[in-house]
């Protein structure tokens, strides 16, 4: 292989969220690309030119790249690493029963890599990790004595809008103290700007806006940017819940005090949206990793222990909330409308909505849950005994309330009056605070949302 093909040849570890759209989109900015997934399942799937996993517009992208040979799914380090001079590492970072982030995945990756890599390769960490990780790793090279360099490259995609996040991101951000291996980095986000209207149109998602920023930072900086800023949007939807609580005690309506707050530009209006809290791969994880690296350090993060608590009692006092509205719920037939934690997506990883649907039935309520994606994914979780159907009809049919549990369009715009023709007791409990309260209640239905009224 001659040294310009190396140049443009990446390999990917991991083929998660984060590794699979990453590879399927650099694989049509002029880069072949290996992409490492040991789950034969998941790279069954894969080389069949689509995701394990829903995420809007990422199949039709898969699909191309594999059928140009641009994408290359691969569970051989020996036949991917060896010919490529960029390595990213998207491996997973559990939690581990202490809330800390278990790295045994990625440093098992760095060793792994460290065995096959040619001299001056550039190594790439896009997994969330703990601030200090990246020294660590470094110190695992030079004790190997590979000739690598090592940078962070942390990820700011949501799940549901990935594709469009990572061809439309608002910043770059590349951590390391080796200025050619930085600029390696972001050679490839250029290139992905210079790709990505096109792109957009394989996957049909929409153009976005330009005003990229691309920072370059210390390694540890990079580290602890990615966790802060989650943290952060974490802290400010555990604000909204807690203002939320005591606007039901008080007559006062969140959505309006969130709408006016947010409309101070030094505080913005993004993520103060109350409801049954946050969940997912993210939020949960950083938050509990950065409490956790703060104790490392000896740093007590209290405000977001706060968050963290905050967040964990919303899907109880939605339930709470439902018993005060309908009665005991032994017995009642409870309709949850969503399972996934997000819209956009079937994850359902510390999903509010799984919660809601297992706390029901620990109440005793005889629970039916439908979610247009993420059936499958939260069969697992699920108690046993929740019935999952296949439409929102079979879900609601002679349920005493139904809980709105994920901002799943076809439930936001599913007519108030079928709502109301449905349910026995004709009790809506929007969750998350979108459903058209007025539509609601002038079809007969008891509207009850987290904070929020008619």
């Amino acid at each position: 292989m001659s040294s310009s093909e190396n140049k443009n040849t990446i390999t990917v570890l991991g083929a998660g969220y984060v590794g699979l759209t990453s590879a399927a989109l650099f694989a049509h900015c002029g880069y072949k690309v290996y992409l490492i997934e040991p789950n034969k399942e998941r790279l069954d799937v894969i080389k069949q030119g689509k995701s394990f996993f829903y995420e809007e517009g990422l199949d039709p992208v898969i699909k191309l790249a594999i059928d140009s040979g641009d994408l290359i799914p691969t569970n051989s380090y020996v036949d991917s690493v060896p010919h490529s001079s960029i390595v990213f590492s998207c491996v997973g970072t559990p939690d581990n029963p202490d809330g800390s982030s278990n790295l045994t995945y990625v440093y098992s990756a760095a060793e792994e890599t460290a065995k096959h890599a040619k001299k001056g390769t550039v190594y790439v960490q896009k997994s969330t990790v703990p601030v200090g990780t990246g020294a660590k790793i470094v110190d695992l090279f030079k004790g190997k004595k590979v000739d690598m360099q090592y940078v962070s490259n942390p990820e700011f995609l949501r799940e549901g809008t990935a594709v469009y996040d990572t061809l439309y991101f608002d910043r770059v951000v590349v951590g390391g103290d080796n200025k050619v291996a930085v600029d390696a980095v972001m050679d490839i986000y250029f290139a992905l700007e210079r790709f990505r209207d096109h792109i957009a149109h394989i996957a049909r998602v929409p153009t976005g806006a330009r005003g990229d920023k691309y920072i370059a930072t210390g390694l540890n900086s990079a580290e602890l940017i990615k966790v802060s800023s989650n943290a952060f949007l974490a802290l400010k939807i555990s604000f909204a819940n807690s203002i939320a609580i005591l606007a039901d005690k008080a007559g006062a309506d969140v959505v309006e005090v969130m709408d006016a707050v947010g409309a101070d530009n030094r505080i913005g209006r993004a993520f103060l949206n109350a409801g049954r809290g946050y969940g997912g791969g993210c939020f949960p994880k950083d938050v509990s990793g950065l409490i956790s690296s703060g104790l490392e350090y000896g740093v007590d993060l209290e405000i977001m222990q706060a968050a963290q608590a905050q967040n964990q009692l919303m899907p109880g006092y939605v339930v709470d909330k439902l018993q005060d509205a309908v009665g005991q719920l032994t017995g009642k037939r409870i309709a949850v409308l969503g399972l996934a934690f997000k819209a956009g997506t079937s994850d359902v990883r510390k999903s509010p909505g799984v919660a809601i649907a297992n706390k029901l039935k620990e109440a005793g309520a005889d629970v039916i849950s439908y979610d247009p994606q993420a059936n499958e994914e939260a069969a697992s979780d699920l108690h046993d005994d929740v019935k999952q159907v296949e439409t929102i009809d079979e879900a609601i049919k002679g349920a005493d309330a139904a809980v709105i549990a994920t901002e799943w369009s076809e439930i936001l715009k599913y007519p108030a009056e079928s709502f109301a023709q449905h349910l026995k007791t004709k009790v809506l409990l929007d969750a998350v605070n979108q459903y058209n309260a007025i539509d609601a209640t002038t079809a007969g239905l008891t509207y009850l949302g987290v904070g929020h009224s008619v």
